[in-house]
């Protein structure tokens, strides 16, 4: 299967695309041109010069045929030949009608089928060569054709002529030719839009992301020396309080909130290194996320929290690595600082998908901001840079994943983060 889709490859550029749709019109249009003209032989009894006829159709065939192999080759469309194809349709056009009426011929309208195509599809000054030639191609055969008279006298009912209901049917072939392909042309740039708007949203971000980091690797070299310093106060603080407990209590928070602090420090210096990232490891979800929830809890002691595992069977594993834990404490202390009490964490997953659930009971996220938080630097706080939230699902975006925020039905802010699964045959 792949060695055929190897020997067979897929046009993904829109001039690709647009090319394979202009030879399915081609082949559709010259095949019903060949059933009228046997139908008209055959039933109407036209007197039609049949072999130059058949040669034109048969070379248009060929054409088709040619096409369909270039589309198999790597390389790219480009305007000027999708101009010289649209030019061997008029051409063909101009030969059949010539041979069956011409301007008389009813069909003769289809050379607003590829003007079209010329129009919604390539530059200006191309579109205006292919409106040229369509109107030279008419013109010359107002003047030069061979008659078929069945086409003005020829009738099929009392009030409607053979010339007015083939001209029912070319309308019927043009216009669901054009509506096919306009439709298909204007889908494949609404989504060539769509990607092009969601790689410069990326890109964005990343050049945020990129800004910030640099940012924070100065700021790690320069905090490390105010830190030390506060720990040395801290112990002086600490041997003179004595025989105060509380104050004693007081100091060991302090002092362990300084230590996470360094900790954390060191650990950003050191993953600032990429040599020293290396691959993701493997780690079962339920054992990695209670051990963030554990470190989490170091830094915010002033939480409540309930941590709900889903009772199903399986210990579905994920690639996660520093900054990915990183990612998920952004988000919980989010949940902290919207309100620290009754702090929801769940994990569930399905046979593709981990899925952690953030609920806290604050005051919910406004739905002005909703859909740009981690887009940009919008905070849900009234003092924060929405910093953590770009970092936050730029991480997660990296690992595949992505972030949603819902406003409960009880109240609070829902925070749902799905992450791929790294071992998917248990489910």
């Amino acid at each position: 299967m792949q060695a055929a889709q190897a020997a067979l490859p897929l046009p993904l550029s829109t001039p690709n695309r647009n090319l394979v749709r202009l030879t399915i019109v081609r082949g559709i249009t010259w095949t019903g041109f060949l059933g009228a003209i046997i139908f008209g032989i055959e039933v109407l009894g036209f007197q039609l010069r049949v072999l130059p006829i058949i040669s034109v159709i048969v070379a248009m065939g060929l054409m088709n045929v040619a096409t369909w192999w270039r589309l198999g080759r790597p390389r790219a469309v480009t305007d000027t030949e999708y101009l010289l194809h649209l030019m061997v349709d008029v051409t063909g056009l101009t030969l059949l009608f010539y041979f069956t009426g011409g301007s008389t011929n009813p069909f003769i309208s289809y050379y607003l089928v590829p003007v079209t195509i010329a129009a919604a599809t390539l530059p200006w000054i191309y579109a205006w060569i292919i409106a040229s030639g369509a109107m030279a191609g008419y013109t010359f055969l107002m003047l030069f054709f061979d008659q078929v008279p069945q086409l003005s006298n020829g009738v099929i009912a009392s009030n409607i002529s053979l010339h007015v209901l083939g001209m029912w049917i070319n309308f019927g072939l043009s216009a669901g030719l054009v509506t096919f392909f306009i439709f298909k042309m204007a889908h494949a740039l609404r989504r060539r839009e769509k990607t092009l708007s969601r790689t410069r949203e990326a890109a964005l971000r990343n050049e945020q992301v990129l800004a910030v980091a640099t940012q924070a690797a100065g700021t790690a070299h320069e905090l490390g020396s105010p830190l030390s310093t506060m720990a040395v106060l801290l112990k002086e603080m600490r041997q003179d309080a004595g025989d105060r407990p509380q104050l004693v209590e007081d100091i060991d928070l302090l002092r362990a909130q300084v230590d996470t602090c360094k900790t954390r420090l060191q650990q950003l210096v050191a993953n600032a290194d990429r040599r020293r990232l290396g691959e993701p490891e493997s780690r079962v979800a339920e054992e990695w996320l209670s051990s963030v929830v554990q470190r989490w809890l170091v830094v915010r002691p002033d939480v409540s929290h309930k941590l709900e595992i889903a009772g199903r069977r399986g210990k579905p594993e994920l690639a996660v690595d520093a900054t990915l834990e990183q990612a998920l404490m952004n988000l919980l202390n989010n949940a902290a600082d919207a309100n620290p009490e009754n702090i929801v964490i769940s994990l569930n997953w399905d046979a593709n998908e981990v899925i952690f659930d953030i609920r806290d009971h604050g005051p919910g996220v406004s739905l002005s901001i909703a859909d740009q938080l981690g887009e940009t630097f919008i905070s849900t706080k009234s003092k924060g840079m929405g910093i953590g939230l770009v970092l936050t699902h730029a991480t997660i975006n990296r690992f595949g994943g992505n972030v949603s925020l819902y406003n409960h039905e009880e109240g609070g802010t829902l925070t749902e983060v799905k992450l791929p699964r790294r071992d998917t045959s248990q489910a």
